[in-house]
């Protein structure tokens, strides 16, 4: 075992973060601590992030990476490369470079070094602060590194070091892609520089499986963090003539390292859930390299912020920590303010949630659904307006993705939309496809019972091209049809129908004016008082919106919104009279904006701009009479609330750590309820009592018990 300060080695008194290995009690010896931010722990959640290369998860998830991490709970980074590229730590502009040696070994230890420093500054402050470093078993014959953070021991990170594919998106046998699809039987582990772990090792596809799960068990994590699985296609590929058959496919934004480092994870997860595991795990996916070719939905403060740690890691200021192999990655150095800015300033979730996953029972109560261990899940209130919840229920499905969206027909009977994967298997090709189940009844304390998941295909015959199909969004017009949207590989819009929930029309595209639309995911869909459906989507420079002319019609594009660009997600909510309300996100600054549309012949115009808190992901909106109710989170991650009478009213200064898109809606008597669902995986609400300041309940937690709110 190791005993590490920052980048390296513990030396005695006075060479503080200075590199060299020592004994376990080395520590003894009178060395002096460095000043460290007290680390809060809990057990009531527990985080397993996994990813190919050292600095990905702070590119792509942070800020919610560090979020979790002071939060207290037990939080684990799993890297499953040691990203060793071409072994020169340099920028491949920098003069000299090509005479450079490439020492694969040295460069994995500098990553390695740098991102253990941004850690342990995202948890306590300091970056030099101590690690432990051991070898693991997880599979017998097999060791991996395992990080220990002494000042706050429950963050931990694990390195496989298993080579890289050493190219972004060309075909290569050896890497983690040609081990995911067969090309070859066996990868093998790049040893770095100073490793505990004294030799290399290799790993078959099902063994990087097998260590996943026993990662799994070992830390029974309530979130899973993964990179993105289905990653959009170049607009114009690459062609690789010369690789083999195996290998060929879709040219994609992301580094194939990413997705397949996702895929492996949801191959692990299938099993993990098919053992007796103590908690229930809800899974995240963000966007990788994409998101340099979308609207920055992070603001200036919180891009600032996080681009702190890339520094630290990228070993911008050059500082010394003493070990020869380097502190930090200089293919990144500082560049993550300028090239690679658009990594920095994004946090996208590949499922953009719904707010409409939270409808009424016809008895006042309330049911809420997600997904746990990758099935949907039922939670009903106690009683109306009690706040008190159920224990989940499983109302089936396997492997869904991102959220449930519960869709209410008019005799109250309830219908759940989701998406599914399916696995690559003996003659069934990898690929999603959307689900549904309509309810057939009431169990045990009147909880809605459903019927079996029913396919509904995709859009895109080719399975390839189904992985990058959007999340469904589903609404029931008047007649009791009900309609089903989802984004197509080309980024249009692509239409299901069926009355009363079954026996849905095939697939159709709807109807552009002009340029085919190239939308991003986070649809909404809703209907009006007039029995009108409408349906919203963005691309990256405007809003476009279809309308039916009445109950039965088909849906029309209607005349440019003229709205500005918008972060992807848009949220609706029906006014009187048939107009429209609806929340999105503005770029660079992520205030929340309204945007109203009041009458066929007066358009959409910008009625409201919040005040910006800092968050990033999808805004829930509902409108109760007159009054509107707004959710959104704050830079540190806690949900704020608005209530106001014709236009959002000022942010509630409370919140709650939450994950995943607040659901809103109308209870029995048509109050607006908010419901969220916490990094444990239980459910808090709040309920609207006012307009103002002061306008909602305390939140009340699963249990009923309030909730200690926390000062944003």
């Amino acid at each position: 075992m190791l005993q590490v300060a920052g980048g390296g080695i513990v030396l005695g008194t006075g060479a503080v973060g200075a590199w060299q290995w020592l004994a376990p009690d080395a520590k003894k010896s009178g060395q002096e601590s460095h000043p460290v931010r007290p680390a809060k722990a809990t057990t009531s959640e527990s985080f397993v992030h996994v990813i190919a290369h050292p600095d990905d998860s702070l590119y792509f998830m942070n800020p919610e990476l560090e979020q979790s991490i002071l939060g207290g709970g037990p939080s684990v980074t799993v890297c499953l490369t040691g990203g060793e590229s071409d072994g020169r730590n340099e920028l491949s502009t920098a003069r000299g470079y090509k005479r450079l040696p490439e020492k694969r070994g040295e460069f994995v230890r500098a990553r390695l070094n740098g991102f253990r420093e941004a850690t342990a500054q995202m948890a306590t402050g300091d970056w030099l602060s101590p690690w432990t470093v051991e070898p693991l078993s997880l599979l017998p014959g097999i060791q991996v590194e395992l990080h220990t953070l002494r000042a706050a021991p429950q963050v931990q990170l694990i390195f496989l070091e298993l080579i890289e594919a050493r190219t972004l998106r060309n075909p290569r046998k050896e890497s983690l892609r040609g081990l995911w699809l067969g090309a070859t039987p066996k990868l093998t582990t790049l040893l770095p520089a100073g490793s505990p772990v004294k030799r290399t090792f290799q790993y078959g596809r099902q063994q990087v499986i097998d260590t996943l799960v026993a990662i799994f068990e070992r830390y029974q994590p309530t979130v899973v963090r993964t990179l993105d699985p289905n990653p959009a296609h170049l607009p114009k590929p690459p062609e690789f003539p010369d690789a083999p058959p195996v290998l060929r496919g879709i040219a994609k934004y992301d580094h194939q390292d990413h997705t397949t480092s996702a895929f492996f994870a949801q191959a692990a997860l299938a099993e993990y859930w098919g053992r007796k595991h103590a908690r229930p795990t809800a899974v995240d996916s963000y966007v990788g390299y994409e998101v340099a070719h979308l609207p920055a939905n992070l603001d200036k403060a919180v891009t600032d912020h996080k681009l702190k740690f890339l520094d630290t890691y990228g070993w911008a200021d050059g500082k010394d920590c003493g070990d020869d192999a380097g502190c930090g990655d200089r293919k990144v150095g500082s560049t993550s303010r300028n090239k690679y800015l658009g990594w920095s300033s994004n946090c996208r979730h590949r499922a953009t949630g719904t707010m409409r996953w939270v409808q009424p029972l016809p008895d006042g109560r309330l049911a809420a659904f997600g997904l746990l261990d990758g099935a949907a899940q039922c939670w009903t209130e106690a009683r109306a307006g009690s706040g008190i919840w159920s224990t989940p229920t499983t109302v089936g499905g396997s492997m869904l993705e991102g959220q449930i969206q519960a869709v209410r027909h008019s005799d109250g009977t309830l219908q759940l939309f989701s998406i599914r994967t399916v696995l690559p298997a003996k003659d069934q090709p990898h690929r999603r496809e959307v689900v549904t189940a309509l309810q057939s009844g009431k169990g045990s304390g009147g909880t809605p019972s459903f019927g079996p998941w029913e396919s509904l295909g995709s859009p895109e015959q080719d399975p390839e091209r189904t992985m990058e199909m959007g999340y469904p969004v589903a609404v029931a017009g008047n007649d009791g049809t009900v309609h089903v949207f989802v984004r197509t590989f080309e980024g249009e819009v692509a239409l299901r129908s069926g009355a009363g929930g079954k026996d849905f029309s095939d697939w159709e595209t709807l109807p552009a004016s002009g340029q085919p639309v190239k939308a991003e995911d986070g649809l909404d869909a809703a209907l009006d008082s007039q029995g009108r459906i409408h349906l919203v989507a963005a691309d990256t420079k405007t809003v476009y919106h279809w309308m039916s002319q009445g109950t039965g019609a088909p849906l029309q594009m209607t005349d440019p919104t003229k709205l500005p660009a918008a972060t992807g997600p848009l949220s609706l909510a029906p006014l009187a009279n048939g107009g429209m309300r609806m929340a999105m996100r503005q770029p660079r600054t992520s205030r929340v904006l309204i945007a109203d549309r009041l009458g066929d012949d007066k358009g959409w115009r910008i009625s409201t701009q919040c005040e910006p808190l800092g968050g990033h992901n999808r805004v829930a909106i509902v409108q109760a009479g007159n009054t509107t109710v707004l959710t959104d989170h704050d830079g540190k991650g806690h949900v704020r609330l608005s209530a106001g009478s014709g236009r959002p009213g000022p942010w509630a200064e409370d919140g709650i750590p939450h994950r995943a898109v607040p659901g809103v809606a109308l209870d029995g008597k048509g109050n607006p309820v908010v419901v969220v669902m916490g990094l444990d995986n239980r459910l808090s609400s709040a309920r609207l009592r006012g307009t103002g300041k002061d306008a909602f309940t305390d939140w009340i937690a699963h249990d009923g018990k309030a909730r200690t709110n926390v000062q944003s």
